[in-house]
């Protein structure tokens, strides 16, 4: 089964060495920042409620972490 196109935007935002960052979630959506490779500034916001892609970000805050 392939993976939902927002997990596969946020691997592929990692890979490239951007970071993003969780900064709203309810128990039916997610709300993640794309930010720069340094973690400074926001490029883009992603909110979904792909259930597919809130247990990929169950247990994550950020690409870092």
């Amino acid at each position: 089964m392939p993976e939902s196109a927002e997990i596969v935007t946020l691997q592929r935002w990692e890979s490239s060495g951007a970071v993003w960052q969780v900064v709203g979630r309810t128990a039916d959506s997610v709300t993640v920042a794309l930010l720069t490779c340094d973690g400074g500034q926001e490029v883009e916001r992603l909110t979904s409620g792909n259930p597919e892609l809130l247990a990929y970000l169950a247990d994550r805050e950020s690409s870092e972490s």
